[in-house]
């Protein structure tokens, strides 16, 4: 499936919030007198340049603009790229760093930059509790059994309720920093006692609804840090149902939580976007087309140019009529002997819709491993198998049906291109399967032989089961 993630993600860096001050991060470097330093920010889990500056030879280098930068979880990397200092930006964006590469953690010095301070401090605690996550992780490691592992547990809880203590602390004492913002964040919800006449999925629907409790989406911290992806990777992979209509309803929901932050609603909404485009799962497709059609349609998507906001709606617009659960659009065809053939007048319990090319790699592979299949299995089953030529010549098509005996099959092309069916059923690259019912309504698309066998299935011996 085509991708519009690289045009979704080169528009999504174009926008900048405007600010009256810019920054300037001077940075002192101890055992370098030369080279190059980089600024990165997070975006997700990835992260990408800021700017960069000279190391003159007394170690020194200046990072700065005219604009601020947007708050989260910066990068300073040092010159060679091997050695690199996690910074805080928030509002104060003036201040000087000193930095010891013997010792990255414990020798840095930060002048004028409380917010960092304090983000030192809680790397030294963490620093300090290295060699007993280190002997942890090596105990795991040599386990050879679950009592080995067991025997570790009281030890990874001590560790994790050390570390949650100091966060908790810090909450108390600095609640409205940057670092209290992804310590909440961070934090995930605790599940109380399951109350009387409560059922099994209590803890689920608890964790659920609380999840996004202490995450700020109404402001811009949190964009530029690894914590809100990994927040919505896990909310959207592992709690919400996965089926595309209660998707929609959660990516809705999430959504409306950004709507006091720009930087909030534009990275979720992007990041929606893209996973449900790109999604390897049936039927996700129509996640796409919902959010296109409410939020880029009317405009919403305000870091994108015309060009580009076009692009994202004309490929939400050849997917809707194609979405699983949707009325197939009508056929009007040829046969190979140029009489009419249409999609609405073959009646058949189950219609398997392929649309192919006789000149296609690909397709010469599939097309007769779906004939096979047809002639085992999906034939007694009352399935009827369209075929429909897409490229190629006539002479092309009728000698491969031929050589590979493709019988049984209703083979049709449009010789005067009429039918518009690659708008249609989204044909740019073949082979192209839909399954449809015996009212002609989409019940699967773009499966392999396989997975169709397995559609074929479970959805026959379901219905053999219901009538009994």
């Amino acid at each position: 499936m085509r991708k519009i993630f690289l045009l979704l993600l080169a528009a999504f860096f174009i926008q900048l919030h405007l600010q009256a001050q810019g920054y300037q991060l001077s940075v002192k470097l101890k055992n370098y007198n030369s080279g190059t330093l980089f600024l990165a920010n997070y975006m997700g889990k990835t992260t990408y340049l800021a700017d960069s500056a000279d190391v003159n030879a007394a170690g020194e280098a200046v990072l700065k603009g005219k604009e601020p930068l947007l708050p989260g979880i910066y990068l300073i990397v040092l010159p060679g790229k091997q050695k690199f200092l996690e910074t805080l930006i928030d509002k104060q964006q003036v201040f000087a760093v000193t930095i010891d590469t013997t010792d990255l953690i414990n020798n840095t010095v930060y002048k004028n930059s409380p917010d960092n301070e304090l983000f030192l401090e809680y790397n030294k605690f963490i620093f300090r509790q290295e060699s007993l996550t280190r002997g942890i992780a090596e105990q795991l490691k040599t386990a050879r059994t679950a009592a080995d592992s067991a025997k570790v547990l009281p030890q990874q809880q001590e560790l994790g309720k050390k570390i949650q203590d100091y966060r908790n602390e810090f909450l108390t004492k600095h609640p409205k920093t940057i670092l209290a913002t992804i310590f909440r964040a961070m934090k995930e919800p605790e599940i109380p006692k399951q109350p009387a006449g409560e059922d099994s999925s209590f803890a689920y629907r608890y964790f659920k609804a609380h999840y996004w409790d202490e995450v700020d989406l109404s402001s811009d911290r949190l964009v530029r840090t690894p914590i809100l992806e990994g927040k919505i990777r896990k909310y959207f992979s592992q709690l919400v149902v996965n089926s595309p209509d209660s998707i929609i309803v959660d990516c809705d929901a999430m959504i409306a939580r950004t709507r006091k932050s720009k930087e909030a609603f534009k990275f979720v909404l992007w990041w929606l976007t893209y996973n449900y485009e790109s999604s390897p799962y049936m039927g996700m497709d129509a996640v796409f087309v919902h959010l296109v059609e409410k939020y880029y349609v009317p405009g919403e998507a305000f870091w994108l140019n015309d060009e580009q906001l076009n692009k994202i709606v004309t490929r939400a617009y050849a997917l809707a009529p194609n979405l699983i659960g949707q009325q197939a659009a009508p056929l009007e065809l040829k046969d190979t002997a140029s009489r009419p053939v249409s999609l609405y007048k073959t009646k058949a319990k189950y219609t398997v819709l392929v649309f192919w090319d006789p000149t296609c790699g690909h397709c010469k592979t599939e097309i007769p491993r779906l004939d096979s299949a047809y002639k085992a299995s999906w034939k007694s089953k009352g399935v009827t198998m369209i075929g429909i030529k897409t490229e190629g010549t006539q002479e092309q098509w009728l000698q491969f049906i031929k050589e590979h005996h493709l019988s049984g099959w209703v083979h049709a092309w449009d010789p005067q291109s009429t039918s518009n069916y690659r708008r249609l059923y989204d044909v740019y690259s073949t082979p192209v399967v839909y399954l449809l019912d015996e009212k002609k309504k989409i019940v699967a698309k773009r499966l392999g032989v396989e997975q169709l066998q397995d559609f074929l299935e479970r959805s026959t011996s379901g219905k053999e089961a219901a009538s009994l």
